[in-house]
């Protein structure tokens, strides 16, 4: 296929195939991209990027790796940073250039790949990634210690893994340009000095224009991307290979402004990495020379061996060295580490200008890092699980609970829960809502909880239920939506938001295939107007002395709300038939008028 318009409609229609697929059996959307793109690329010979792109191919990758690079920074935040264990730190500085060391040598010695290539290699494959990592860890659930150091590893690498491979990227052009050490030294600080510089600059700019309101809400997001690709384009001209760097200090920079609020410029970012990422993996896919892969037979086995089981485990023996870490924990880690889009979209772009540059063996990066983002995804993808279990590191049965929303209503509820020992976690995009939560000392997260953002950031391993209790029944209609297909979809909830002739037909159409928070007459409007009169969410302990008749003689107004059984379980009251049982707790809404009716309450 080499005209454009049907080409790009085909790369479209079957990027959305591949990432349906991947979202409905919960994999990681890399393994049906990169099959897409072999199956249309060196299988059937339908695709070809070079003949389809010509010489636009170099500069769309690369303005596409710049905007992914930026996305990724934004979640690099020097805060979480600090409070992240050791063994993290560890694994991003000690780890990576172990990774790089082992990993550069192996390749060279067991290939003959040349030592520029090799090196290169090397640089690339140390980031792991966590749109990879992510889906991997939600279906295993493993411990919450091993979640949190898998995926932050995974954030913070991208953007560390990214800036290194161009710093010796740099290194490999100049040298076979066969300069002089003190220039090629003087280039290399140019090129980090002017990345860092201009970086810093552009995301001082982007940060000012947005807290100032220089921009409508409507341009925000296409202007902040505007001033990314100017500020890239400007950093190659003045200096090349520098806008890679350019680009992730920008993101950096405004990642770690708080007094701007980048929530919507993350979410277009988001989505707008969903498309570049699906277009490049099925285009850089279908450019592999399965030839080549073929040519190189057992050493390049022998390559993904050392991979799997040498460099990551060297790496996790020196980084995670820890009283907190038994050899299960730490053979666990050893074991996942799998490559993504950043391995993928940074080896095409630098096999491009390496062969524009004639250096020998450059055709060949290309091939070697898909054949380990293919190998260690799915390796890793099939036997993760079992593994996980095998070694003991699986969460036991989690208890957690995701509350969508963070007014009034759902804090008050969350408080509650939180009292009948549940963890729970709240998210909201409004701000105000989000700030009173974490006043009222509960766990909550700003932004929609089912963004990328959320994915990458949040430890959702221990959540079992989720409730959605915003205003919005469109958001709520949008979060159960998601979660239903990661949970059990009768674990997941929404809240009516009002009453009416109209609206109970709209709220069934829309949550036809969910449960829907307690009764008819009970919607947030009115429960949110209950908790403004006065009413409290508290919790009642029944047992045979004091059964749930006594209390609905004494309570006659309160409406239950939740029933926790004798196996700690919540079970929201979705009728009025539901009768809590001796040894159960009720959680209801009470007037204040009762509430000093029992002493077997605690008001919230």
């Amino acid at each position: 296929m080499t005209e454009l318009a049907p080409a790009i409609s085909l790369i479209a229609a079957i990027s959305l195939a591949a990432q349906w697929i991947a979202w409905r059996l919960k994999l990681p959307a890399i393994l049906f991209l990169l099959a897409a793109g072999l199956l249309l690329g060196p299988i059937t010979g339908v695709l070809h990027p070079d003949q389809l792109l010509g010489k636009l191919l170099f500069p769309i990758v690369s303005i596409a790796v710049a905007i992914i690079l930026f996305e990724g920074a934004l979640t690099l935040r020097f805060h979480e940073i600090k409070g992240l264990v050791k063994v993290v730190w560890n694994l991003v500085s000690i780890g990576l250039i172990c990774t790089f060391i082992i990993l550069a040598f192996a390749c060279h010695l067991l290939l003959g790949i040349s030592v520029e290539v090799s090196m290169l290699f090397g640089a690339i494959m140390v980031v792991t990634g966590p749109t990879v990592v992510t889906p991997m860890l939600r279906t295993i659930r493993p411990r919450a210690e091993l979640d949190k150091i898998l995926r932050w590893e995974g954030i913070i690498v991208d953007p560390l893994g990214a800036i290194f491979a161009v710093l010796m990227f740099e290194f490999v052009i100049i040298q076979a340009s066969q300069e002089a050490a003190v220039h090629s030294l003087a280039i290399i600080s140019k090129t980090i000095g002017l990345g860092g510089t201009l970086g810093l600059g552009a995301g001082y700019a982007i940060a000012e224009t947005l807290k100032r309101g220089w921009l409508p809400m409507y341009l925000r997001k296409v202007g902040v991307l505007a001033i990314v690709l100017l500020a890239y384009s400007l950093s190659e001209h003045l200096q090349h290979e520098s806008g890679l760097l350019t680009v992730t200090v920008m993101g950096m920079v405004l990642a770690n402004r708080s007094d701007i609020d980048i929530g919507d410029i993350m979410e277009f970012k988001e989505d707008l990495s969903v498309i570049l990422i699906s277009a490049l993996f099925i285009l850089l896919a279908a450019r592999i020379n399965l030839n080549n892969l073929v040519a190189l037979g057992w050493p390049l086995l022998a390559l993904l061996a050392v991979v799997q089981f040498v460099a990551r485990p060297i790496c996790v023996l020196i980084s995670a060295s820890t009283p907190k870490l038994n050899w299960k924990d730490r053979a666990f880690l050893s074991w996942i580490a799998p490559r993504g889009i950043v391995a993928a979209a940074v080896s095409s772009l630098f096999a491009l200008r390496l062969e524009q540059a004639g250096i020998p063996d450059a055709s060949k990066l290309v091939s070697l890092s898909f054949a380990v983002i293919i190998a260690t995804v799915v390796l890793q993808s099939l036997t993760a699980g079992p593994i996980a279990r095998m070694l003991g590191v699986v969460q036991q049965a989690p208890r957690g609970i995701l509350i969508f929303g963070a007014n009034t209503l759902a804090r008050s509820i969350a408080k509650a829960l939180q009292k009948a020992n549940f963890e729970v976690l709240l998210a909201d995009p409004v701000w105000e809502n989000y700030r009173l939560a974490r006043m009222d000392g509960l766990n909550a997260y700003y932004g929609n909880p089912q963004s990328e953002q959320a994915e990458a950031t949040l430890d959702f391993s221990g959540i079992h239920q989720v409730l959605a209790l915003s205003p919005n029944r469109h958001q709520n209609a949008i979060a159960i939506t998601h979660f239903a297909y990661l949970y059990n979809s009768e674990q997941v909830y929404s809240i009516r938001s009002t009453q009416g002739k109209g609206f109970a037909n709209q709220e069934s159409a829309t949550f036809r295939a969910r449960q829907i928070l307690f009764w008819e007459d009970c919607t947030f409007t009115k429960l949110n107007s209950l908790l403004k009169q006065g009413w409290q969410v508290k919790l009642t302990k029944l047992n045979e002395t004091f059964t749930w008749k006594d209390y609905s003689n004494r309570q006659k107004e309160a409406l239950p709300l939740f029933i926790v059984d004798q196996k700690d379980q919540l079970n929201p009251v979705v009728n009025q038939s539901q009768v809590p049982q001796p040894g159960e707790t009720l959680i209801a809404l009470s007037p204040p008028n009762e509430s000093k009716v029992t002493a077997h309450s605690t008001a919230n």
